[in-house]
């Protein structure tokens, strides 16, 4: 019994310890082979990471130890990328990435520059999975970005694709962000189909898209969840994990040769985060795919399955190689990871300068962080797999670029695109009760408050005023909670800036189907609403007086829509964006002609131009025309005429311009919309184009800085697409 304790601890620290021991020697990965026959091959060949005081050595014979056994590094042949090789490293048709010299410059907000990402060299290849990682603002993000040709700022070296400069054809390459933008009252199934009929040609009939989203749909592990909704603030859906999974099937619809995954287990547990690394690097999943992920602080089990690591700190690589050769590379130049320690917190721990904690170095005591990171990545530029980076990129740059990479795939249609588009977003609209539906009972109630305000007004002299009055109030104030859509507006936006950067279709199919999914909610909105007040107030009788009444209540709800779309484009915020319609709402009102008359409104701003170009004003003219025309009034008791006749109130008591029907001036408030709509669509083109450009000029390097080159082409927009070059920086 004396003798049975020590050996069952001996065979519980061993269970521990072995599948480190296992990885980082490459042996067996999660291999449930018998702790006996463990304890005799470790009693052989096993070394835990411990420091020199753990193990009993000297100083010297420590490292007389390390270089023993040191083994060098040797160069992979690189095969065609235009070959097939077993085992997922060199697939047909793959995509070998590779930068070289990349630094990467932002305005540091005092005229002058800093750099974000300094002198990185380094190469991703097909079947492999390579994990960018490092403490928080190292340059993770950026890097991702700046290989994925979507990074604003300035920025040189070269970034080739199959060792050449070529423009990866859509389809062949996707990107995955760290949110979750997904329609959260769509079902998984729902959003990834209508995802697959917006990104596969038409070519493909209805069934082999729904065949390709529920293969895609069971690749990722999503197959129960099918028919649940995606979720989000109020309504109950699937977890965090899943719905990153969500986004990865979005995204891989169209078998992408290039994947980019931006900290895909962000938020996630440790459980949910070793699930989706799991289906992301399964044999099936990376097979013929070149992966890039970026992550922060994976757990040893997602650490484990990575094939190569990118250890960035400051904007420096630290290292770059095999995943599995890290722990020996930080051993061997005095950083070890503790026994029984995650490696990647260690690898963190150890090049993370934020916080000023001195980190022992052997049985040379402690340093500094600083001076530790500048100990790891001097050795690492003059280690082999230094050599080893810069071998394999010469290796893959003379290989014979994939002609296959540039071959357009088609998508979508623009007229299935917008009718797609049309169809998602009125489900959505139809489920999310903020976006109409609230809007709708809130309409009711004022509608009758407003009603029986104005209830039955008769055709006395004061009714004169009380018509106008009721009328302003509908066409300003009752569309004036148009605004109340704006968060929904902002999450579009956040669907469609996802969408749109990944190419699964164009600007204006997005505005086109936004545009046309909201017509029968605010038709609904005009109708019922409008009626109520229209009816309890005895406006003028006649169907076609109340058709033209709701048709410009629907116009003026239809071009508030269109300014906070506007305002969504260029402001994501919501309390920001509310305010700043709400602004432009109070000055198209005030400059109306309601609450000043036009003749008395001052010329300067007010008169010239915001009266011409306010819709509040032919709005308010339409009504008027609509209500006073063909109406007989007394008069005002004061000695003039007996009567007066609509007509001359509209003249002299409104000044409305009767130099046209009432019809003009619903055919102006129809051309506004569609003018406020082009607009809309210019301005998130523009954006595109524009701001990059800015920053790029911006965060352009000062004249007496040669530490970094100005980047002397366009930066490139937000497009999804790879533009590289040896010799132009990229």
């Amino acid at each position: 019994m004396r003798i049975g304790i020590p050996i069952f601890l001996v065979n519980l620290h061993a269970q521990k310890v072995f599948k480190y021991w296992a990885y980082f020697h490459g042996t067996a990965k999660k291999n449930h082979t018998n702790t006996l026959s463990f304890i005799a091959m470790a009693s052989s060949s096993f070394r835990p990471s411990v420091s020199d005081s753990e193990i009993g050595y000297g100083s010297a014979s420590l490292q007389s130890h390390r270089r023993e056994t040191r083994k060098p590094l040797e160069v992979e042949s690189v095969p065609s990328p235009n070959s097939r090789e077993v085992g997922g490293v060199s697939e047909e048709g793959g995509v070998y990435l590779t930068w070289e010299n990349l630094w990467v410059t932002v305005s540091n907000g005092k005229g002058g520059s800093r750099s974000i990402l300094q002198d990185l060299t380094g190469y991703a290849r097909p079947g492999e999975v390579l994990a960018i990682m490092g403490p928080s603002g190292c340059g993770k993000s950026t890097l991702l970005d700046a290989l994925a040709g979507r990074l604003e700022a300035n920025q040189s070296g070269s970034i080739l694709v199959n060792g050449r400069k070529q423009t990866l054809a859509y389809g062949t390459s996707a990107y995955v962000t760290q949110d979750d933008t997904l329609l959260t009252t769509l079902t998984v199934g729902e959003a990834v189909y209508y995802s697959a009929q917006l990104q596969l040609p038409d070519s493909m009939s209805k069934q082999e898209k729904k065949e390709r989203a529920d293969m895609t749909i069971k690749e990722m592990g999503l197959q129960d969840s099918i028919n649940t909704r995606i979720g989000g603030w109020g309504v109950k859906g699937i977890s965090g994990g899943q719905k990153r999974r969500v986004s990865i099937c979005v995204e891989i619809l169209t078998h992408p040769k290039l994947l980019f995954l931006d900290e895909p287990t962000s938020g996630l547990d440790s459980a949910a985060s070793y699930y989706v690394m799991s289906r992301i690097v399964g044999p099936d999943f990376r097979h013929g795919r070149t992966i890039i992920t970026s992550i922060h602080q994976p757990s040893s089990e997602v650490f484990a399955l990575f094939d190569n690591l990118c250890l960035l700190s400051s904007g420096r690589t630290v290292y770059f190689g095999p995943a599995r050769a890290a722990n020996e590379f930080f051993s061997r130049n005095g950083f070890p990871c503790p026994t029984l320690q995650n490696p990647s917190d260690h690898f963190l721990k150890t090049i993370n300068k934020d916080f000023e904690e001195d980190i022992e170095q052997g049985l040379g005591g402690k340093k500094p962080k600083e001076e530790v990171i500048d100990i790891l990545i001097t050795a690492y530029k003059s280690s082999g797999s230094w050599q080893q980076v810069q071998a394999q990129v010469t290796e893959i740059c003379k290989q014979e670029g994939d002609q296959a990479l540039q071959k357009s795939r088609d998508h979508a249609s623009f007229v299935n695109q917008c009718l797609i588009l049309t169809k998602r977003s009125y489900v959505n609209m139809s489920r999310d009760l903020g976006y109409y539906w609230m809007r709708l009972g809130v309409y009711i109630m004022v509608s009758f408050a407003l009603g029986t305000i104005f209830y039955d007004l008769g055709f006395s002299n004061s009714s004169i005023q009380d018509r106008g009055s009721m009328l302003m109030f509908v066409a300003s104030f009752l569309t004036f909670m148009s605004i109340g859509g704006f968060p929904s507006f902002v999450e579009d936006m956040k669907v469609f800036g996802r969408e749109r950067l990944n190419g699964h279709y164009g600007t204006s199919a997005f505005v086109v189907g936004n545009t046309l999914s909201s017509v029968p909610y605010l038709l609904l909105i005009s109708l019922i609403p409008g009626s109520i007040a229209y009816y309890l107030a005895g406006l003028q009788k006649g169907c076609e007086y109340f058709i033209y009444y709701a048709l410009v209540l629907f116009a003026c709800m239809m071009l508030v829509e269109s300014i906070m779309m506007i305002v969504a484009s260029l402001v994501p915020n919501f309390l920001m964006g509310i305010i700043i319609g709400a602004g432009i709402q109070g000055l198209l009102i005030l400059s109306g002609g309601f609450f000043r008359l036009p003749d008395n409104l001052p010329n300067i701003l007010w008169r010239y131009p915001l009266y011409y170009v306010s819709f509040n004003r032919y709005a308010y003219q339409g009504m008027y025309k609509n209500e006073f025309t063909g109406l007989t009034f007394p008069g005002d008791q004061s000695g003039g005429p007996a009567t007066i006749s609509g007509e001359e109130i509209l003249r002299k008591r409104w000044q409305v311009e009767m130099g046209y029907s009432k019809w003009v001036d619903l055919a102006i408030l129809v051309g506004m919309i569609a003018l406020y709509r082009l607009l809309f669509l210019i301005i998130i083109n523009t954006t595109e184009k524009v701001m990059p450009l800015i920053k790029a000029f911006m965060s352009r390097p000062p004249k007496h800085t040669n530490q970094v080159m100005s980047n002397s082409t366009p930066t490139p927009s937000f497009r999804f697409t790879f533009i590289c070059s040896k010799d132009v920086p990229w």
